[in-house]
């Protein structure tokens, strides 16, 4: 007895086989194409969701500003967007860019605002602050508006760097836009001895500065900075770290003697009565009018 297949079953199993195969290849390719079309799909809601967030950052408060920009008194600079803390001549410059609804500045903060205040204090360095609204544009809201033009009012009376600790001290969480609401921000006002008068509140109510807080915006995404905070010694960055060193109190210390080395600390004290954050005592710094 054979024990070969016969020709003609053999056949058939094949093209059986074969028929199998191609099933199996088509049940493939639709499995694929399902799995494929969802992941568009996510990716496109991602990408709506996204442009829908940055416009409403743009449109909530993005265009309400019209007219110049009002620079706040005593800021600094190239375009007066530059809010000095700390002796004018001191040896090296700290320059931070923050938005007051950013978590990480509010960690940054934290971490280091004491010793920031110990540099300045102690004329090692002068410290150059800059607004940015980066969280209204990615989130929506107008948190980082509002705040950053309260802040500049609180500039207006002498006042920046306590209410600044003050915002940071007290942020919200980061989709929370309370900082959207100027009367959360003259609550907040009361925390600084002799901020809340009529004078700052009507500043907060009117947007005063308003414009001027996009012209800074606008320099920092022109800048090339890739987010907040950005913080630079002398013009270098220095965080997350600097060449191969993070940033921590000790290194930021560390940094600025090496900087400041063979050079005497400042002494220029503001011109007017304030809480170390108003114009500097030489009138050839200050914005032409």
């Amino acid at each position: 007895m054979s024990d070969k297949i016969p020709e003609g079953n053999r056949s058939a199993r094949e093209r059986l086989a074969q028929q199998r195969e191609r099933e199996k290849g088509r049940e493939k390719r639709r499995r694929t194409l399902i799995v494929a079309s969802a992941v568009v799909g996510v990716l496109a809601l991602a990408a709506v969701v996204g442009l829908i967030a940055a416009n409403a950052g743009k449109d909530d408060g993005g265009d309400t500003a019209s007219g110049p920009a009002v620079a706040p008194s005593g800021a600094i600079g190239e375009d007066a967007l530059t809010l000095p803390v700390g002796a004018a001549d001191a040896p090296s410059t700290l320059t931070i860019w923050e938005d007051f609804r950013c978590p990480v500045c509010a960690q940054f903060e934290t971490a280091f605002k004491d010793t920031i205040t110990q540099l300045a204090d102690d004329g090692q360095v002068k410290v150059e602050y800059h607004l940015a609204t980066i969280i209204d544009g990615n989130l929506g809201g107008t948190g980082s508006l509002r705040a950053a033009n309260a802040a500049a009012c609180a500039q207006d009376a002498g006042k920046f760097a306590a209410y600044h600790d003050v915002l940071f001290a007290n942020q919200p969480p980061e989709p929370d836009d309370a900082y959207g609401k100027n009367s959360r921000l003259i609550e907040l006002a009361g925390e600084v001895e002799g901020l809340d008068t009529p004078g700052f509140r009507s500043c907060v109510e009117d947007g005063e500065h308003d414009s001027w807080v996009k012209k800074s915006d606008t320099a920092f995404r022109e800048g090339g900075f890739q987010g907040t905070p950005t913080v630079l010694l002398n013009g270098e960055s220095v965080f997350p770290g600097k060449g191969d060193e993070q940033i921590s109190p000790e290194n930021l210390k560390k940094w600025v003697a090496e900087a400041n080395k063979g050079k005497k600390p400042g002494t220029a004290t503001p011109s007017a009565p304030a809480d170390g954050s108003s114009a500097p005592a030489d009138p050839s710094s200050a914005p032409a009018s």
